[in-house]
């Protein structure tokens, strides 16, 4: 969690894979063989894998159309929240960081030899908490479900982000760029290339939930992952808690 939301202020899914594609006529898997047919074509050597049976499931007694949707816009933004982690702990670990103070009073960016989850520890609570607020508003959007925009369990695109659009379905006041493509520079992108590009985002986003798990698993168990023996540096936090405090036990005296 701390790498993602880390890496999501310096780095940009963009430079590791293609992006989602926007709203153009991409054929959207609702069912079984739809995900059958897609993970062909994802991956024609692996196929459709499914140990767990989850493409015929029915979460909280929603249809199974809904739950496929509920699991592709999950797996969509996880694999983008993964990319951002791994181009970010790259980042990191080089020591490249922004030439300015980090916060109001002056405070550097931290420097932490190339220990990434390391350096997440150094950065004040406040700063984590307008972190924080930023991806709970990004999250609040993302579920918005409008005349404009469905939701992905309601026959919406699954990975497919509201615009930042004024008016009655949307923010109070105009707001220039959207989260996706600000510049448009895919408004007249064929469907063709938007598909091929969707697909490469699932792939490099599989890959990327890989890759950032194996960083932390290295750098926690230490031969967990033979190929990074020596390659990342040994860390004894947690990697799994945002705060170096923990606020939930303090009021429990725990």
């Amino acid at each position: 969690m701390k790498l993602a939301i880390l890496a999501s202020i310096i780095a940009t899914a963009a430079a590791f894979a293609p992006a989602q594609t926007g709203r153009a006529a991409t054929s959207v898997s609702e069912t079984k063989a739809d995900l059958e047919a897609l993970a062909k074509k994802l991956n024609p050597v692996v196929g459709f894998y499914d140990p767990l049976n989850l493409a015929e499931a029915e979460f909280w007694g929603q249809s199974n159309e809904a739950t496929i949707g509920f699991l592709r816009h999950s797996e969509i933004k996880h694999g983008r929240i993964a990319m951002f982690a791994f181009v970010g702990y790259i980042v990191h670990a080089n020591g490249i960081k922004f030439p300015w103070a980090m916060q109001m009073d002056g405070s550097p960016f931290p420097d932490a030899n190339g220990n990434p989850p390391a350096l997440w520890d150094t950065i004040s609570d406040s700063a984590k908490w307008q972190i924080f607020g930023l991806i709970a508003f990004l999250e609040f959007w993302s579920e918005l479900s409008t005349p404009n925009h469905k939701h992905y369990m309601r026959g919406g695109k699954p990975g497919d982000f509201p615009d930042f659009v004024s008016g009655p379905d949307g923010i109070p006041h105009p707001v220039p760029f959207n989260l996706y493509d600000p510049f448009r520079f895919s408004k007249n992108m064929s469907s063709e290339k938007k598909e091929s590009r969707l697909r490469a985002e699932l792939n490099n986003g599989r890959a990327a939930m890989l890759g950032i798990f194996g960083f932390l698993s290295a750098q926690c168990a230490e031969g967990s992952v033979p190929l990074l023996t020596g390659v990342v540096p040994h860390y004894d936090g947690e990697p799994m808690a945002p705060f170096v405090t923990n606020y939930l036990g303090q009021p429990f005296g725990l």
